[in-house]
């Protein structure tokens, strides 16, 4: 190994992109400020754990179909209250972003959950798409709702990370701003 490899930060190393996550909060201050003093923010956090909440009545539902053939109905008219749903959290959460980013999708910082969510949209349209023209029968209607939760779940786990990395973030720039503070008295 050279020396001159030896002394370059861990980051030169990276991908550009790589290396710029990890430098770049999720948040500037002025998207801090404009994500908190946002209504969109509120309507987000009520609107992803209902949706949540319809997601597990619904999966229980269709599990209930699929294992018993019981309940069809209910299974569908779940599925559809379920995509309702995110049509909605993803109609306000584009214009959140639009708030917060200035973009309505695709703003760096949400880049790929938003690329996944188009999966998730699409699948979950599908769904709406062959229920109303009777493209698939009851069965593997079902099991085309389940990819779409599938999703679903990854997408949700991805948006729970980033929140989690921002938390973290926040904590780690309080630390270092108190430590700043420790150091300067």
């Amino acid at each position: 190994m050279h020396s001159t490899t030896a002394s370059r930060p861990r980051d030169r190393h990276l991908p550009p992109q790589r290396a710029e996550r990890i430098a770049r909060p999720l948040y500037t201050p002025e998207e801090r400020r404009r994500r908190d003093a946002s209504g969109w923010t509120l309507v987000q956090g009520v609107l992803a754990p209902v949706q949540f909440l319809i997601f597990t009545v619904s999966l229980v539902l269709v599990l209930r179909y699929l294992v018993t053939g019981e309940g069809h109905t209910a299974a569908v008219v779940s599925v559809v209250v379920k995509t309702l749903a995110l049509y909605a959290i993803m109609v306000t959460g584009s214009i959140w972003e639009k708030v917060v980013f200035g973009k309505y999708l695709f703003a760096p910082a949400f880049y790929w959950e938003d690329v996944f969510s188009m999966l998730v949209l699409a699948l979950h349209t599908a769904y709406l798409a062959a229920l109303a023209t009777g493209l698939l029968a009851d069965r593997p209607l079902m099991y085309l709702a389940l990819a779409a939760y599938a999703t679903y779940v990854i997408n949700a786990t991805q948006f729970i990370l980033k929140l989690r990395a921002a938390r973290l973030d926040m904590a780690r720039q309080a630390r270092s701003a108190d430590l700043g503070g420790e150091v300067a008295a």
